[in-house]
């Protein structure tokens, strides 16, 4: 029978929805912690470790008694917050002595993450909450989606972020002293020569170019050298001169707006950044798909040319391009720099995402940029500063998420659904739905659609006990 309030309670204890596997609530603690144990151990050393590398040095004691700690702290974090959802969704059952739709996942996974988060280091907790609330906005909107109260937008992923990216370079363009993430990554898209105070001295700014390399090349050519193999080499360094002398430095030598805080011309300027980002964006994607080479490593050419390969380097190398074309175009127009020209040239230059539009990175642009006007707002006193913000968003985000993947599992992300069944020890996909049944949802009905389609499956009760 449907419940026809959502509200409304449904007769069905913990040991028949929470943990069908066992019939005591802290056996079904202790035997989940395990895999939570695992794979929160794995994912979080395989994220420092990584972190340790991009450093780009060797580590020194303090850097790895850093990492290690960090290590524990996260996998503390991500282990009690799974083991606490099962805790508290007994708890809950056990105070109030019956479920409706939003104690049977929400609360508990709320009450979960927010005794977790407080476990992690406070410098992380504003990347897991925006990572979380990206997620659980798209689960949102696909929720609202499958009930028909909104409709997809064509291309709607290219609209958001060709907005939001505009408002980051706006900031970028405006403001010093950034230490964000996302500032970095704005310095590898657009070059670092957009953002404000990078050359006060626009008038010298051309000194600022270093020719350094080309000067080498042309030293090392003009050596007498003994020895066949050397001369071979030098002789190479010579030719590459002569190109770079014949090619390269006519278009850098080309006009340059006095306004423009890049050395060499605007010509080059644009060409450059095309052509690094291009070569950039294809060789991530090359390295990213180069994993399906290795049961049939005769792909490899079609690999290099597949129209997918291209997808992240167009975009790239697109944005890249409109925005400096934008910028310079700006300032000769205007005779002047200004943040302001980070408005037409962002959104332009948005209108790349065509190439490589995704709902993640659009939302996750989003969000940060609605981040960094709040943090702006509160430093200029517009806004009061939320104490605890970040933890309430992921706690509140997090519940969301749980939600989805207890009762509208077809809403729910794939991969997180993936996330979900690893951390859980395949235990997310047994917990009972049928008593959820009574929502009026199809729920059980839409958890076997998501077992065939993520490749996911139901595990005897016997192996989990």
């Amino acid at each position: 029978m449907v419940v026809f309030s959502k509200f409304q309670t449904i007769p069905t204890t913990c040991i028949e929805y929470v943990h069908p596997w066992t019939d005591s609530c802290t056996n079904s603690v202790v035997k989940i912690a395990i895999p939570a144990a695992k794979e929160s151990f794995r994912l979080y050393a395989a994220v420092y470790m990584l972190t340790l590398i991009s450093r780009r040095r060797i580590p020194t004691k303090k850097d790895i008694k850093q990492i290690l700690h960090g290590i524990a702290i996260s996998t503390l974090f991500l282990f009690s917050n799974v083991c606490m959802v099962i805790a508290f969704g007994c708890l809950v059952r056990k105070v109030f002595g019956n479920y409706n739709v939003l104690t049977v996942g929400f609360v508990p996974a709320f009450l979960a993450s927010y005794v977790a988060i407080n476990l992690e280091r406070p410098s992380r907790r504003s990347l897991l909450a925006l990572y979380v609330t990206n997620v659980a906005t798209e689960t949102l909107f696909r929720m609202a989606t499958w009930r028909g109260l909104v409709r997809s937008i064509p291309h709607s992923q290219v609209f958001i972020f060709a907005t939001s990216i505009t408002v980051l370079l706006y900031f970028y363009k405006g403001r010093k002293a950034r230490h964000d993430s996302i500032y970095r990554l704005l310095r590898i898209l657009v070059g670092p020569y957009e953002e404000k105070g990078y050359a006060e001295n626009r008038e010298h700014v051309a000194s600022l170019a270093s020719p350094s390399h080309a000067e080498h090349l042309e030293m090392v050519a003009q050596i007498p050298i003994e020895g066949k193999p050397r001369v071979v080499k030098y002789k190479i360094l010579a030719v590459l001169y002569k190109l770079y002398h014949s090619l390269v430095k006519p278009v850098q030598n080309l006009s340059r707006h006095p306004t423009c805080p890049h050395p060499f011309s605007c010509t080059y300027y644009i060409l450059h950044g095309v052509g690094k980002m291009f070569a950039l964006g294809y060789g991530l994607q090359v390295c990213l798909q180069i994993g399906r080479l290795a049961h049939k490593p005769t792909l490899f050419p079609k690999l290099l040319i597949q129209k997918n390969t291209f997808r992240l380097g167009g975009f790239v190398a697109g944005f890249s391009g409109i925005f400096r074309l934008m910028s310079c175009l700006l300032r000769r127009f205007f005779n002047k720099d200004s943040k302001f020209h980070a408005i037409p040239a962002g959104l332009l230059a948005g209108l790349a995402f065509g190439f490589f539009s995704d709902n993640t990175i659009a939302l996750y642009i989003m969000w940060k940029s609605l981040q960094i006007i709040y943090v702006d707002s509160i430093q200029k006193g517009y806004v009061p500063e939320l104490p605890g913000a970040n933890i309430l968003l992921y706690s509140f985000s997090t519940a969301i998420l749980l939600h989805a993947a207890l009762v509208e599992p077809q809403n729910l992300r794939s991969s997180y659904w993936k996330f979900l069944y690893n951390i859980s020890g395949s235990r997310i996909a047994v917990m009972n739905r049928k008593p959820l049944d009574a929502f009026g949802l199809g729920t059980s009905a839409a958890l076997m659609e998501v077992l065939a389609k993520t490749g996911t499956s139901l595990v005897p009760y016997s192996e989990l006990a």
